[in-house]
């Protein structure tokens, strides 16, 4: 293209000499002017060609632009195994706190309730049950208790959330060997063989209250004690799993309505199964939580008056027997499952779901399924857990009674069935204060 623009050029030049030489004067100036005219032109568009050219060669010499990379995801949040809440991550190493926590209508108020995220309650003997707290977030509290003794079973379910276990003595019998595991680190506030209670306890003495609903501790004492006992304070690597629950994702709400066969569930009560305390809890739809309540009465904590309220509700049935068959004391089957007796309900939002659960170790986490064999998604916020036998003990949702056979059928109950213990018939039993008999 340049080479042809140069041409014309030249042949431009050379015609106009040509004309001038030829022409007269006034002819030949106007022939000069229209030359130049023309050459002119010329000249500008060998000078447009020329831009075009370098423009192109230009824009074939430069690569194209790269595309912007995407921006990294933001790392995801530390979060709490017990409430998949997000938790700052020193606090997160910290082991939590497993609070036995007696539930007599004398040791009421309780103290650190407030802080506790995942709360069981099982039965003991003579149709009394009691209750233990996990806390992860334990520093800072003035009062801890009352704390009473301890059975087998709660030490396997504390077991799966690398605790350190503040209980009050307990039957050596049957709880002594678990509890003097080099594994298993506990303060004993009545110390010998089960371990020693390092300093830990105090009591407060109330007008008219048995002594045996006087101890307590801080996280002041708890502190020292740790240091004496040297437990170490961070989870231990091979004891704590980061996974326990599956929980719903930042705000998801799992509402149960994907299940067919979901009941509606707002009022729980739990007196089939603990017939002296009466534990029932109420669904307030406002903020997806249900309230407890503990010999009819509002559960609250002691200092802040705050009442107890649960995101997630697990009933949990398990095989159970006597340690012996004289024995009063109980023992479930937490640590080893049996087959077909491994089912429940998980209760939330205001529905409830039947459920299977597994526990294959000390030290694993309960995994709980729904009926198509997938874990259930649970929503973000606290957990009770409610332990039943699986032949005897029945509770009732929205008036409806739920008995052992319907466990695997969520369905009303026939007329004819009936409670095995009524409010009449329950009498707690006290056990004795040093248990280490």
């Amino acid at each position: 293209m340049r080479t042809r623009s140069l041409c014309v050029l030249t042949a431009a030049l050379v015609l106009s000499t040509a004309i001038t030489a030829c022409g007269g004067s006034s002819s030949g100036a106007q022939t000069q002017q229209a030359t130049s005219e023309t050459i002119s032109a010329t000249t500008q568009a060998a000078a447009t060609d020329t831009t075009v050219i370098e423009t192109a060669a230009e824009a074939i010499s430069k690569p194209a632009p790269m595309p912007e990379p995407e921006p990294e995801p933001e790392p995801e949040p530390p979060r709490s195994p017990l409430t998949g809440k997000v938790m700052d991550e020193e606090l997160l190493k910290q082991r939590p706190l497993a609070v036995m926590y007696p539930i007599n209508q004398q040791a009421q108020p309780q103290y650190g309730l407030d802080r506790v995220d995942v709360f069981y309650e099982i039965m003991e003997e003579g149709d009394m049950s009691r209750q233990m707290g996990i806390m992860q977030d334990w520093q800072g509290l003035d009062r801890i208790g009352n704390i009473r003794s301890i059975r087998s079973y709660f030490v396997y379910e504390a077991l799966e959330w690398d605790p350190i276990i503040l209980h009050f003595g307990g039957p050596v019998d049957y709880t002594g060997e678990i509890l003097t595991r080099e594994d298993v680190d506990n303060i004993n506030g009545v110390g010998g063989v089960m371990g020693s209670d390092y300093g830990a306890y105090y009591r407060i003495p109330r007008d008219g209250i048995a002594i045996e609903h006087t101890a307590y501790t801080d996280s002041e004492n708890v502190n020292d004690a740790i240091d004496e006992a040297g437990f170490e304070r961070e989870h231990r690597e091979g004891y704590y799993h980061e996974k326990h629950f599956t929980f719903a994702k930042d705000g998801e709400i799992n509402t149960l309505e994907q299940y067919p066969d979901a009941v509606d569930a707002h009022d729980i009560d739990m007196a089939g199964s603990y017939p002296v305390t009466r534990s029932a809890l109420y669904y307030n739809e406002d903020d997806h939580l249900y309230y407890k309540t503990l010999y009819g009465n509002d559960q609250c904590d002691g200092a802040t008056g705050e009442q107890m309220a649960f995101t997630n509700i697990f009933i949990q049935r398990c095989a159970w027997t006597h340690v012996t068959e004289d024995s009063a004391y109980l023992w479930f089957r937490i640590e080893e499952p049996r087959e077909g007796i491994d089912d429940g309900f998980y209760i939330t939002n205001g529905k409830m779901i039947h459920v299977t659960w597994e526990k294959k170790d000390d030290y694993e986490p309960t995994v709980y399924y729904d009926d198509n064999g997938e874990e259930v998604t649970v929503n973000q916020g606290r957990t009770m857990v409610f332990i039943i036998r699986d032949d005897t003990d029945d509770f009732s949702i929205n008036g409806i009674d739920y008995y052992p056979d319907d466990h695997h059928t969520i369905k009303e109950a026939p007329e004819d069935s009936s409670t095995t213990a009524t409010e009449a018939e329950a009498t707690p039993v006290e056990e004795p204060e040093d248990e280490e008999w």
